[in-house]
C-alpha cells in the first residue's frame, strides 16, 4: 500500500507517495539485521566512528536538501528547518567525539592481586520508532549512538514525513556504512506489532503514552529493554521576582517553535499575580509581530501544523476549553488566503483544570495562562499532570529555583533562558512520561549489555 506524502502549508497537496513495507519485506529486513550486527559488533569502535564520521559529513553536505524537505513535508518554517537539522547535526558529533571515552572498557578496581574490568557490549538489534515532529534530529538521537555501540538499527520513520525519512535513508546508503547496519522501514501502524513481537533485543520509541506503555508492556514480556519518550504537559513557573522582558522571548520560543510542535516544549503558563497582565501583553505583542505563512518561505516565522489530523486534534481540545468556559486572552487572525494546516495562536484564560488543554499533551498554539498567589501553589499547578518531562522557572533568586526544582516532579528543570537539553546531560522525566535516559553516557549505556570481567593477578 503506498503511503501519501503532503504539503500542510499547501491545502494537503499530494508531494510524494511511497510503498509501504510489507511484512514479508519486514521479516528480511530483520533477518539482515539480525547477520549485520554480527560483523558489526566485531569492528572496532574507532572504526565504527570512522564509518558514521563519514555518514555526519555526508549530512553536512545535504543540510539545505534536508531544511527543504522538512519544510514541505512538516510545514517547518524554512529558517526553523535549518536550525532544525545543525540541531541534530551538533548531537551527532558530539556522538563521535565522546563514544571511545564511554564505551571503552573501564577499570573498577585493581589491586596486587585482582582486577576488575567492566565492558559495554551490544544490545544486537534495535528498533527504533520515531515520531514526526523533529524528523531529522530524532533519527539522529535515536540511531547513532545506538550503532556506535555495536548494534544495528530498524528505524521507522512517521508516516507524516516518509519523504525525509527517504532522503535520510538514500543519504546513509550512499556512505560506506556497511550494508544492512542501519535500514529504515515505512508504514502507517499496522506492522507494529510485528516489529515489536519479533526476534529484536531493545526498542526506542517516542511518541503518545499509551503506546509507550503498550511497547514497554511488549518489551518486558520478551525480556529486552526499552526507552520512551512519551507525552508531557511542561509548566512554566514565573515568579514575582522574574525580568519579564528578558524572558518574553524565551517563552515565546518554547512555545511557538516549530509551529507549537515541540514535545519539551512550554504547555502551561503559571504566572504570579503581579505579572499576569503584563506577560499577557507582551507575548501577545510578539505573536503579533510574527509572520503566519507557508513554511517554504523566508519570512515565515509560523507555519502549520503537521496535517490535518493534527488540525482537527487541535480544535477538539479548543473546543473542549471554551465549552468549559476558558475565555480567549489573544488570537492572532490568519490569512484567509492560507489553505492548510494553520491554527490561530491563541492565549486562554479562566483555566478549568478539567479541560484537555491543562491536562493533555497541546501540540499546538494554544498556550493556557494561569495565575498563582504564592510559590507553594505554583508548585501544586506545575505538579498537577500525570507527567513530568521538563519545567521552567523564571526568578532572580538562585536558591528559590533550587528549593522549586527540588519540589516539581519532573525530570529535568530549567532557569531562565538557559537550556538543560544538551548532548552530554541525561533527557527524560517522571510518572507517565518516560522510561529511561538519552543521550549523554546514559544513552550509550542503554545500549549495551553491562559485563564485568574479574581477573586474577599473577
Amino acid at each position: 500500500m503506498k503511503i501519501p506524502s503532503t504539503n500542510p502549508s499547501y491545502n494537503y497537496s499530494i508531494i510524494w507517495e511511497k510503498e509501504g513495507t510489507t511484512e514479508s519485506e519486514l521479516i528480511q529486513i530483520l533477518e539482515y539485521s539480525k547477520q549485520a550486527q554480527k560483523e558489526w559488533k566485531r569492528i572496532p569502535l574507532e572504526k565504527r566512528v570512522i564509518y558514521l564520521r563519514e555518514v555526519y559529513w555526508e549530512f553536512e553536505k545535504q543540510k539545505e536538501a534536508l531544511a527543504k524537505s522538512i519544510a514541505e513535508e512538516m510545514g517547518m518554517p524554512i529558517r526553523q528547518a535549518r536550525d532544525e537539522v545543525q540541531y541534530g547535526l551538533t548531537y551527532f558529533e558530539w556522538y563521535l567525539n565522546n563514544a571511545i571515552k564511554y564505551l571503552s572498557p573501564e577499570i573498577t578496581r585493581e589491586t596486587e592481586t585482582e582486577k576488575h574490568i567492566v565492558f559495554y557490549e551490544p544490545k544486537w538489534v534495535v528498533a527504533a520508532i520515531a515520531p514526526w515532529n523533529y524528523p531529522f534530529s530524532m533519527c539522529i538521537w535515536t540511531s547513532v549512538q545506538t550503532l556506535l555501540s555495536g548494534n544495528t538499527v530498524i528505524f521507522k520513520t512517521s508516516k507524516d514525513v516518509i519523504l525525509t525519512g527517504n532522503l535520510i535513508a538514500k543519504i546513509i546508503e550512499g556512505t560506506t556504512l556497511p550494508k544492512w547496519v542501519w535500514q529504515e522501514v515505512y508504514w502507517s501502524g499496522e506492522l507494529g506489532n510485528t516489529l515489536a513481537t519479533s526476534d529484536i533485543d531493545f526498542i526506542t520509541f517516542t511518541g503518545s503514552t499509551s503506546v509507550g506503555k503498550w511497547l514497554a508492556k511488549i518489551a518486558t514480556e520478551k525480556g529486552i529493554g526499552c526507552v520512551m519518550e512519551l507525552w508531557w504537559s511542561a509548566p512554566w513557573i514565573i515568579c514575582e521576582d522574574a525580568d519579564i522582558d528578558s524572558i518574553i522571548d524565551t517563552v515565546y520560543f518554547l512555545r511557538y517553535s516549530n509551529s507549537w510542535q515541540m514535545c519539551d516544549g512550554l504547555k502551561r503558563l503559571i504566572v504570579h499575580e503581579s505579572h499576569y497582565n503584563e506577560v499577557i501583553e507582551k507575548l501577545s505583542q510578539k505573536i503579533t509581530s510574527k509572520k503566519i505563512g507557508e513554511a517554504d518561505k523566508e519570512d515565515t516565522d509560523i507555519g502549520p501544523l503537521v496535517s490535518e489530523k493534527q488540525l482537527e486534534h487541535l480544535s477538539i481540545q479548543y473546543k473542549d476549553a471554551l465549552e468549559k468556559w476558558a475565555e480567549i486572552l489573544f488570537q492572532k487572525s490568519i490569512d484567509t488566503s492560507l489553505q492548510g494546516a494553520y491554527f490561530p495562536p491563541t492565549l486562554l484564560w479562566n483555566i478549568n483544570r478539567d479541560m484537555k488543554v491543562w491536562n493533555e499533551e497541546v501540540f499546538g498554539p494554544i498556550l493556557p495562562i494561569i495565575p498563582f498567589q504564592d510559590i507553594k501553589e505554583a508548585i501544586q499547578l506545575a505538579n498537577d499532570t500525570e507527567y513530568g518531562l521538563g519545567a521552567y522557572v523564571f526568578t532572580e533568586d538562585s536558591e528559590l529555583f533550587l528549593e522549586i526544582a527540588s519540589e516539581i516532579d519532573s525530570g529535568m528543570v530549567q532557569m531562565n533562558n538557559l537550556n538543560y537539553c544538551i548532548p552530554e546531560s541525561p533527557f527524560g522525566g517522571y510518572k507517565n512520561s518516560w522510561i529511561g535516559r538519552e543521550h549523554g553516557k546514559w544513552w550509550f549505556h542503554e545500549f549495551c549489555n553491562i559485563k564485568v570481567v574479574s581477573i586474577p593477578k599473577k
